[in-house]
């Protein structure tokens, strides 16, 4: 895959046209009074993270990733993550990560985004937070966003099952804190409020479960 450097400067310049573009997820499962969810953001903010980690990588002269078939894989990636067959994404994204240059984080990422989206919760924690260790501004809070709402999704489905210890407690938490700091110093990731309204109900579900 080669990227252009001027084509880099028309996607900057372009890149919130890609944002509107992006396909809201709803978890349309009815839940118990008090547990109700709002809809996600994250195919949004997985979308926007990635070309944001996109144009960072591109630099003055050309770019590859050092292997030949990296963007037909790396498009049937994302074809299987955005037509629910997420396991498949899953697999692709690990085969992809053999050979990932700059892309690398972008392309965890969107594993982690398929993991949280196959209810892969605990994977797509470890998945995302390794993504926020290694990235700052847009990218880290994306990665946030999506350990925030597997940790948010792996506690409330437990104390749906009666558990409500202090391990649940500490993963309701972690939500807790993963969306405040991305409402915080990104707020822009969030343009339909959907995080805040998620941030909403873990507030609310920490009062009436703990």
């Amino acid at each position: 895959m080669w990227v252009n450097p001027n084509i880099c400067q028309k996607l900057t310049e372009n890149k919130f046209r890609f944002l509107t573009c992006a396909v809201i997820w709803r978890q349309d499962n009815e839940q118990p009074r008090g547990f109700t969810m709002k809809p996600s953001v994250l195919p949004r903010i997985v979308l926007l993270s990635g070309m944001v980690l996109f144009l960072a990588s591109c630099k003055p002269g050309k770019f590859s990733t050092g292997r030949a078939g990296f963007k037909a894989n790396y498009l049937v990636a994302r074809a299987a993550l955005e037509s629910g067959q997420y396991d498949r994404a899953v697999r692709q994204y690990r085969a992809l990560l053999k050979d990932t240059g700059p892309l690398e984080m972008r392309i965890r990422l969107e594993e982690a985004h398929a993991l949280l989206r196959n209810g892969k919760f605990d994977r797509a924690v470890e998945a995302a937070q390794l993504v926020a260790t290694h990235l700052t501004g847009a990218g880290r809070s994306a990665a946030l966003a999506v350990q925030g709402t597997a940790d948010h999704e792996a506690a409330r489905s437990a104390v749906l099952r009666g558990k409500a210890g202090a391990a649940e407690l500490k993963r309701m938490q972690s939500a807790q804190a993963a969306l405040s700091e991305v409402l915080s110093i990104n707020p822009e990731l969030d343009p339909t409020g959907a995080m805040k309204s998620r941030l909403a109900q873990i507030e609310l579900e920490l009062r009436m479960a703990f």
